[in-house]
């Protein structure tokens, strides 16, 4: 339905807002995506290590399961 009070200049106007809308939400869509492969490379760097220094280590509940593997 269409409203035939509305006048062109208006009708204009509406589209432009609609666009600038549109433009808008993709832009924060975009900023949003880039901010969650910014922080999944972040925490990817903070690596311990000290972890990765000690290599790996046969505990008693790792011995266990060998023994139940047997």
């Amino acid at each position: 339905m269409q409203n035939n009070n509305s006048s062109p200049t208006s009708q204009a106007e509406r589209r432009r807002f609609l666009k600038s809308m549109a433009g808008a939400s993709a832009a924060v869509g975009l900023a949003a995506t880039a901010g969650n492969a910014l922080a999944a490379t972040d925490t990817s760097s903070e690596i311990d290590t000290k972890d990765q220094a000690q290599g790996y280590r046969e505990t008693d509940h790792i011995r266990a399961y060998y023994a139940s593997c047997r």
